[in-house]
């Protein structure tokens, strides 16, 4: 009894933080960052890990003193009707529209891990032909989500996460060739000025605006009480990291290919490590393809439906009609433009501006609202959280800038 006691501490809320920041894109933009600069780059990682326990632990922290979701905050707090419906309307846009925009992204990751092991599954209607492979993929997120039991979402993506971790991670070992190299690249910072939207992707990937909405909702199924705060402080600290651990063996991993330009996703890099490790390789590395993109595909529908509860006001848990409705349409969305291959580029540039736009926004305002004595009480900021803060945000100023540049291309980058 004890020992599964402790194990709680350890595996709780911040596992869906990590399941929801490890996604096809996470492992596409490590795979890159490996393939490209080899382990150089890792310190933009340790660094992105520090960045997100901050934030994750101050949006967990709300939800368990205040009892609300972030997006309840956002509408309760903010006094001015002005600026209130532009936070609203900038949520409903980033949140849902975009979460909307990348399930088909995550449910298309999740279908190249698999066609690997089961091989392509299609349909033909007349001159079309339907892949079946994401209606399967929707339909296990679906059905865990529809239980509206907390407990058992939360075990499976623990369960992926664990699965990925051991999956990127003995990959990384068994690649790895040069320590000290490795260790330069995590511990001191270097870059070029041609590797500056590199590092910001790294970091973009882990600092995630709709896991603060997630976050804060979610931490109060599990901690009902603020002396339960250093329990959620350690399990955050401890599922974050395990993230930053699995986003690095990615990286050391895809090293091992440096100068290889064949390299575009993780299926890519699975083909081509089949001379180092064998033909182990491609079914162990789709495995973790298929996990990092089954775990989103759960995460974003589900951040997204607590985001519009908030924001609204609704009432009701994970059972609720309209929580279900909101999640439902996000899947189907997902499914809908992962079986047709059409890429919704229009509304995934939307979404990249309104994330772009909402980053720097959200975490100054949940730096702000966290220093609030009067929604706080005695849980505001300590003052090292807040100089942590300061730079933090510089930093989503940056992602901000990138996210706006990857659809204006103002940089010329």
């Amino acid at each position: 009894m004890h020992s599964k006691f402790r194990l709680t501490h350890y595996f709780g809320p911040g596992t869906l933080v990590t399941a929801a920041f490890i996604g096809p894109g996470t492992v596409t933009v490590c795979s890159l960052a490996g393939a490209q600069n080899g382990y150089v780059l890792l310190w933009a990682l340790l660094f992105s890990v520090i960045a997100t326990i901050t934030l994750q632990e101050m949006s967990a922290r709300l939800g368990i003193v205040t009892r609300k979701g972030f997006g309840e905050t956002i509408r309760t707090e903010l006094k001015q009707p002005l600026l209130k419906w532009v936070g609203i309307a900038l949520v409903f846009s980033a949140i849902v529209i975009g979460n909307a925009a990348y399930e088909s992204g995550n449910i298309s990751g999740a279908v190249l891990g698999t066609e690997t092991i089961f091989k392509e599954l299609t349909v033909t209607i007349g001159t079309t032909s339907w892949s079946m492979l994401p209606i399967l993929i929707g339909l296990i997120a679906g059905m865990l989500l529809y239980s509206g039991n907390f407990k058992w979402i939360r075990r499976f993506l623990t369960g992926m996460v664990l699965l990925m971790s051991v999956v990127f991670l003995t990959t990384a070992i068994v690649v790895m060739d040069d320590i000290p190299a490795l260790l330069q690249g995590l511990f001191i910072p270097s870059m070029h000025s041609d590797q500056l939207l590199m590092v910001i992707a790294l970091i973009g990937t882990t600092v995630v605006p709709y896991n603060l909405f997630l976050h804060a909702s979610v931490v109060q199924q599990t901690y009902k009480h603020t002396e339960d705060l250093p329990k959620m402080r350690k399990e955050n600290a401890v599922a974050i990291l395990l993230g930053g651990i699995i986003s690095m063996s990615i990286v050391v991993t895809s090293a091992a290919l440096q100068g290889n330009e064949d390299i575009i996703n993780a299926a890519d890099m699975a083909v081509q490590l089949r001379p180092v490790l064998g033909d182990w390789a491609v079914y162990f590395l789709s495995t973790g393809l298929f996990a990092a993109g089954i775990s989103s595909a759960i995460t974003a529908p589900l951040a997204a439906a607590y985001a519009v509860k908030g924001i609204f006001g609704w009432e009701g848990d994970l059972k609720s009609i309209r929580f279900k409705l909101v999640w439902m349409l996000i899947l189907l969305i997902g499914v809908f433009f992962s079986m047709t291959s059409w890429s919704p580029v229009v509304i995934i540039q939307f979404a990249q501006v309104t994330n772009g736009i909402l980053l720097p926004l959200v975490g100054g305002f949940l730096v702000y609202i966290v220093n609030q004595r009067s929604v706080m009480g005695e849980f505001t900021n300590k003052r090292w959280q807040n100089l942590l803060s300061i730079g933090i945000i510089a930093i989503t100023v940056l992602l901000s800038v990138r996210s706006l540049n990857a659809v204006f291309n103002f940089l010329n980058a």
